[in-house]
């Protein structure tokens, strides 16, 4: 658990080794994620194995590694920002919404490149402030977006992002095993 988050959820116990993500998605935002009819919905079996370690702390709500099998696909996304359709950050001077958009768009780009969140096999969230509180709002809407896939993840607080008024920015990798 990230420190000063102990009021958002306690951790489980969740140690165990090689255990492979599986559940039926995350919660919803309130905003439901944009889907370009040409790209087909497939159902299958997420390839990445999340790892728990035995000897560290259970208190972290994310896994400490992750596997993909060898000849997976790897998809590097850019850092998912804040903006909308039309390129304007949104939700200007709050974590939360921010985050939240940033979530929304990384699903639509990870539909366009045939995955989903739950082929995500680690993230990186980047936060605009040397404030603990906010980097637990912008943490907070990402956990609970990736539910039970609790990929292993960085925290960051940054001194700026890119875009006028942007305060979060997440990063992900994810792994898929293509159908022959």
């Amino acid at each position: 658990m990230w420190p000063g988050a102990a009021h958002a959820r306690p951790a489980p116990d969740r140690r165990g080794v090689g255990q492979t993500a599986s559940h039926p998605g995350p919660p919803s935002t309130g905003t439901p994620p944009r889907t370009q009819e040409t790209t087909p919905i497939v159902s299958r079996k997420s390839a990445v194995s999340l790892i728990r370690s035995r000897t560290l702390s259970d208190v972290a709500e994310y896994a400490y590694a992750a596997t993909a099998p060898a000849g997976a696909r790897l998809i590097f996304l850019a850092g998912s920002c804040p903006l909308d359709e039309h390129g304007e950050t949104v939700a200007v001077g709050d974590y939360a919404g921010q985050a939240a958009q940033a979530v929304d768009n990384l699903r639509t780009a990870l539909a366009d490149a045939g995955a989903s969140v739950e082929d995500v096999i680690s993230t990186r969230v980047l936060v605009a402030s040397a404030r603990q509180e906010d980097l637990v709002a912008a943490w907070t809407v990402v956990r609970d977006a990736f539910g039970a896939h609790d990929v292993p993840s960085t925290l960051m607080g940054v001194t700026v992002l890119g875009y006028a008024d942007q305060l979060v920015e997440i990063e992900a990798v994810a792994a898929v095993v293509d159908n022959p």
